[in-house]
């Protein structure tokens, strides 16, 4: 076995379902993806991956690296994130803003630590709707805030500020594993299928275009079930009683589990950059940059 990239590369292909999908995530040519594949198969004797002709699967052999590269990547993560979150640069005051949805997944498993290695550092975080988060930045009540790209999914301009780039990210169809008749990949047509449980609020720029989706189609989709609290409708979904589009990040635990099905939406592919935004002439641009590192980090683990 030769390095840690093999590993990741590996992971990944398992978590995402197939070659092609994790050499996207991966920025690199499914080709490449394949040989580290091959490479590390040959490394230990064995066959990792059952292929199939759009998604593979874990041998048993596999299956067992796989709980070990996780363990592993995550154990190597956390060490450089802990690193580089201590230190004399995390002092004084962030006033950090994100939705809900997002900040339930990545502040928490680093705010505890940044505190703890950081005893003269104070963070205040809160969760809004997207759009008042953007005007409170205006009004510089926010060092950052943390959204999807501001003008194509709230159609907001931000001056005198910089940003950069955190992940990228979905919005996925799931439903129940409890219906056995949930399909793995549908067309926009067969939306109205199962009743629709709908999110609202946080992703004006996917309601968007997921209405519009439905208008082409001539369809009527009412929503039985409305929500903007992610937890409250992973919890309806896998009940059973409707299937909905949620951020892929607040549900991919839920899907590995089988818990909630992820349905393949063959003309709804809808993607975001999640982004970093804070102020130009910032006092704090230090303590930000150090901020930013340690998510980023987290994100690639």
């Amino acid at each position: 076995m030769k390095n840690l990239y093999q590993l990741t590369t590996f992971v990944t292909v398992i978590s995402e379902g197939s070659m092609t999908a994790a050499a996207d995530k991966l920025y690199l040519t499914q080709p490449a993806v394949s040989q580290q594949i091959r490479n590390l198969e040959e490394d230990l004797g064995v066959e990792l991956l059952v292929r199939g002709v759009r998604s593979v699967k874990p041998t048993p052999q596999g299956e067992v690296l796989y709980e070990y590269s996780k363990r592993i990547i995550h154990l190597t993560q956390q060490a450089e994130i802990a690193i580089k979150s201590i230190g004399h640069q995390m002092k004084g005051q962030l006033r950090i803003g994100t939705l809900n949805s997002i900040g339930i997944h990545l502040m928490s498993p680093i705010v505890g630590r940044l505190m703890r290695h950081n005893p003269d550092l104070m963070l205040k975080i809160d969760y809004e709707h997207g759009e008042e988060l953007i005007k409170a930045f205006k009004k510089s009540l926010y060092d950052v805030i943390i959204l999807p790209e501001v003008k194509t999914e709230f159609g907001a301009e931000l001056e005198n500020c910089e940003q950069k780039f955190l992940k990228k990210e979905e919005m996925w169809l799931v439903g129940s594993n409890k219906e056995e008749r949930m399909p793995q990949q549908i067309s926009m047509k067969q939306i109205a299928e199962f009743s629709l449980v709908n999110f609202t609020d946080e992703f004006p720029g996917f309601n968007r275009a997921l209405r519009l989706k439905i208008q082409e189609n001539g369809l009527e989709a009412p929503a039985i079930f409305e929500s903007a609290n992610v937890s409250t409708l992973k919890r309806v979904i896998e009940a059973g009683l409707g299937w909905g589009f949620l951020p892929a990040q607040s549900i991919r635990k839920q899907v590995r589990s089988g818990r909630l099905n992820h349905v393949y939406v063959k003309d709804l592919n809808y993607q975001m950059d999640l982004m970093f935004y804070y102020k130009k002439n910032s006092d704090n641009r230090g303590l930000i940059e150090v901020f930013y590192q340690t998510l980023f980090q987290q994100e690639k683990a």
